[in-house]
């Protein structure tokens, strides 16, 4: 999916995952050479703005005014991660062609024809003076698709090598997974949950963000019923395409299924939920990539620095080498953030950004909403 010249440019990639861990802002360079990395910084998101995006998951008064204010402070936030991102590289404003902004995703419905992230890109257009392309998944939606996952053509981009079977693993708040044939193409879908309840799980638990390096889950045996009740659900089961969200893997999610079986030790649940994101992500890659086809696996995303699910990945896949998406060049925390400056690239360039085969659209689509500097 090659742009030419119509791409060549700096571009930055902004995203705010489900997890709510912050914001990566990558700078971008495409030329006749390829993409190349330019500077990344993560910046992190105030808690008042973290409590406010959480919040928005689920139904409660007045939404719509929070949801404004917060889409209001998340571009501010935006803004500030752009502004030191190019402070970082020693590169101006002027000298970037585009901001890829993702947004918040506080609702994904694309069954009912819908999907919401919340950005206020107007806003970011006029802190930064640099043209900001947003709204990524909604002509996807419209187009008949799931509006995500959006990084398989990304990764097809980056990772692909004609000849070679490869699958790529995003483990953030959601995880999803990127199937990359030997003849092309490029299919993906969400599997599951990655970190969202796990980190939720680790702030009940040890009043911290996260499971630092999966140590606390590593100490414990999983729960067999509780895993079996969890992977029950008839999510994991169904076809691609498909996607999912927070508003389908929460806490009240799990506490439907705790509420069922006996009391369990909080850290046995913390192993149970590690095991959940590993065996769905295997189990996708077992249904779908035709192993033995697919020999390598190149995990991305906050997941990939939990050194225990990388552990449970390789148990679960003997068969296939499993590697930090670093070892192709692209370190874990920065692929979803380089796949937006390359979805703004192609934006401008008037090119489709989407791989109908992974989100199930009716065919190539142009993806994103174009606001000048």
């Amino acid at each position: 999916m090659s742009g030419g010249a119509r791409m060549h440019g700096l571009y930055v990639g902004l995203m705010s995952g489900t997890s709510l861990d912050g914001v990566d802002a990558v700078l971008l360079r495409i030329d006749d050479a390829g993409m190349a990395l330019r500077g990344h910084v993560q910046w992190p998101l105030p808690a008042a703005l973290r409590s406010a995006l959480d919040a928005l998951n689920r139904r409660g008064d007045d939404e719509l005014h929070r949801a404004h204010l917060a889409a209001r402070a998340l571009a501010d936030c935006y803004a500030d991660a752009v502004a030191a991102l190019l402070e970082s590289a020693a590169v101006p404003a002027a000298a970037v062609r585009a901001v890829g902004a993702h947004g918040q995703t506080v609702r994904h419905r694309p069954e009912l024809g819908y999907t919401v992230q919340l950005n206020a890109p107007a806003r970011l257009a006029e802190r930064c003076g640099i043209t900001v392309v947003a709204d990524f998944r909604s002509r996807d939606v419209a187009a008949g698709g799931q509006g995500a996952p959006l990084v398989p053509a990304f990764h097809r981009a980056w990772f692909g090598r004609p000849g070679e079977a490869l699958a790529v693993l995003n483990l953030g708040g959601i995880a999803n997974v990127t199937l990359l044939g030997a003849a092309g193409g490029a299919v993906g879908f969400d599997c599951g949950p990655g970190n969202t309840l796990l980190d939720a799980w680790a702030q009940r638990h040890l009043g911290r963000p996260f499971d630092a390096a999966g140590e606390w889950a590593a100490g414990a045996e999983p729960l067999p019923a509780l895993l079996a009740a969890l992977l029950a659900d008839p999510y994991f089961a169904a076809a691609p395409p498909k996607s999912t969200g927070r508003d389908h893997f929460h806490m009240e999610w799990l506490q439907r299924a705790l509420d069922a079986l006996p009391a369990a030790p909080a850290q046995r649940v913390q192993s149970t939920l590690a095991e959940l994101s590993a065996r769905a992500a295997a189990d996708a890659l077992r249904a779908h990539a035709h192993a033995p086809d697919v020999a390598e696996l190149l995990v991305c995303g906050g997941g990939a620095a939990n050194d225990d699910l990388m552990a449970r990945l390789r148990r679960l896949l003997p068969e296939v080498a499993v590697h930090d998406s670093g070892h192709r060049g692209l370190p874990a925390q920065q692929v979803e953030g380089a796949a937006f400056a390359w979805l703004a690239a192609r934006a401008l360039a008037g090119l489709p950004g989407n791989a109908p085969e992974a989100t199930g659209a009716s065919g190539p689509r142009v993806l994103g909403a174009i606001y000048p500097a």
